[in-house]
């Protein structure tokens, strides 16, 4: 990552931090792109791993982002609570992989409105009986651990990428067991660049000049 040497302070800073959390990679593709997107509107943009992340001073906005394996990824979650006083005068919006959804209407949790893929939710077999896993699924169930936490302005829920050669054996286990889910990249990537360009508007932030993007390799 190339430093900033003289960091901008507080939610009037024009630059934005993307971090997150991965089990096999896909994730960093993503963060990347969101932070493209911000980069785009003339926002300085740092993204890195949530385990490079010290203190969040400088930052005018955060973004996270995790998959959804058997909960949110346990390090976002920790980001969260760890920042969580500061995460209170910043700016937050968060994004979740995930590859199953139930089909239930919502559009928001809590009053936080998400910003759902097109292309994962799937209806359950029936509508007013759902199974253990379509209720697994759910839009609620997988973001109150986080919405206990946060108030993030944006969720964005997209379709991810599972590669089970690149899983841990529980994770493995699980997917196969309970998610039933089949190998295969479902990256919307129109939907992820879609929602990362219209941050800075949900987030309350002034569009500046042209500036930099830096990431960690």
């Amino acid at each position: 990552m190339t430093p900033f040497a003289q960091p901008l302070a507080g939610p009037g800073s024009k630059r934005v931090l993307v971090t997150y959390a991965t089990f096999a990679g896909s994730t960093v593709e993503v963060a990347q792109a969101v932070g493209e997107e911000l980069a785009k509107g003339g926002f300085q943009v740092d993204v890195l791993p949530i385990g490079e992340v010290g203190d969040l001073q400088g930052y005018g906005a955060v973004v996270v982002g995790a998959p959804m394996i058997l909960g949110w990824h346990r390090a976002a979650r920790r980001f969260l609570r760890r920042h969580r006083k500061a995460l209170q005068r910043l700016p937050l919006a968060v994004f979740v992989m995930a590859i199953s959804l139930t089909e239930t209407g919502e559009t928001s949790v809590d009053g936080v409105p998400v910003a759902l893929d097109e292309q994962l939710p799937k209806p359950p077999r029936s509508p007013g009986r759902l199974s253990f896993r379509e209720r697994y699924a759910t839009l609620a169930n997988y973001l109150q651990p986080i919405l206990r936490v946060a108030r993030p302005a944006s969720i964005g829920m997209f379709a991810g990428r599972l590669e089970y050669g690149r899983l841990k054996w529980w994770a493995v286990l699980f997917v196969m067991v309970i998610i039933q889910a089949t190998a295969g990249d479902r990256r919307n990537w129109p939907a992820i660049r879609a929602w990362a360009a219209g941050l800075p508007a949900v987030l309350g932030l002034e569009q500046p000049q042209p500036a930099s993007f830096a990431s960690s390799p």
